[in-house]
């Protein structure tokens, strides 16, 4: 017997099968491709304080410090690939079912699995700015200019953060050169993601506000919902009227205000949705 299919299971296939869903998703829904969520079972949160924007841009031994654990942590997530849970709703935005992706993860791994026109809340961590010429460069292409700056940098990472960062020994810190903006030559840079304290930018957010407008339902996997960032978007849907099913393994803030709410892993439920939602259609 399938456990995973529950009367709200079978609610949640009925609101896909209706088409023009809005997925919002969170650090949950990547576990499985080895980058820990901050509040769910992995809880990086519980152990990690992650960089916060004003102490990023106020102190710039923070800055050094951010990036050197950066520089260990970008490898891991550079080499993370999309898991069951991603490819399911890149498949489910294939046939149609979806209104669009907005993502609260940094990580691109909903690109990956072939998602198109996603949603980066938060930003994404392949790409640099300089916070005094405003150019944006690739991380890759920092990551080559890193490495060459840091021949004999050997630390070792104890364990990588969903903000791309790994913890690190302080006394591991010292050896690390870390390099300007090569465009204008001196400005210092920033990974192009919203640190905790950071605003979200206004068109982005205005963006998801008008697909959640154009939707028929929010569907939240993977997000714990402690963030106004991801949770005015169940308060939105609930004041427009808008169904909102949750997918989390865990508590969330949204659970008073959601319409079928699911406690299970993504990597099994997301799939098995795709599967069921699929059949539905084709029998319809």
């Amino acid at each position: 017997m399938n456990t995973l299919v529950t009367p709200a299971f079978e609610k949640l296939v009925d609101l896909l099968a209706e088409g023009r869903v809005l997925v919002l998703s969170g650090a949950g829904i990547s576990t499985d491709s080895g980058i820990p969520d901050y509040r769910g079972p992995s809880g990086a949160l519980r152990r990690h304080t992650p960089m916060t924007y004003q102490t990023f841009m106020k102190d710039p031994q923070a800055r050094h410090r951010y990036w050197a654990r950066s520089y260990l942590g970008w490898r891991q997530v550079a080499l993370a690939r999309p898991n069951a849970a991603h490819e399911a709703v890149a498949r489910l935005q294939e046939q149609g079912v979806l209104q669009g992706v907005i993502t609260q993860n940094v990580d691109g791994l909903h690109q990956a699995a072939g998602a198109s026109g996603v949603i980066e809340l938060h930003g994404g961590l392949d790409r640099v700015v300089c916070l005094e010429c405003g150019a944006v460069i690739s991380r890759a292409a920092l990551d080559q200019t890193l490495t060459a700056a840091n021949p004999d940098f050997t630390a070792r990472a104890q364990q990588i953060n969903p903000d791309g960062d790994v913890d690190l020994a302080e006394d591991e810190l010292d050896g690390f050169v870390m390099v300007a903006c090569e465009v204008c030559g001196g400005g210092p840079l920033k990974p192009d993601v919203v640190f905790f304290g950071e605003t979200v930018p206004r068109p982005r957010v205005a963006e998801c506000f008008a697909l959640l407008d154009g939707a028929k339902a929010l569907l939240v996997l993977g997000s714990s919902l402690k963030v106004m960032s991801g949770f005015r978007f169940v308060l939105q849907a609930r004041k427009n009227g808008t169904p909102v099913a949750i997918v989390n393994q865990g508590e969330t803030r949204g659970d008073t205000y959601c319409d079928v709410r699911i406690d299970a892993p993504l990597g099994r439920l997301v799939p098995a949705l795709h599967h069921a939602v699929t059949a539905k259609c084709m029998i319809n």
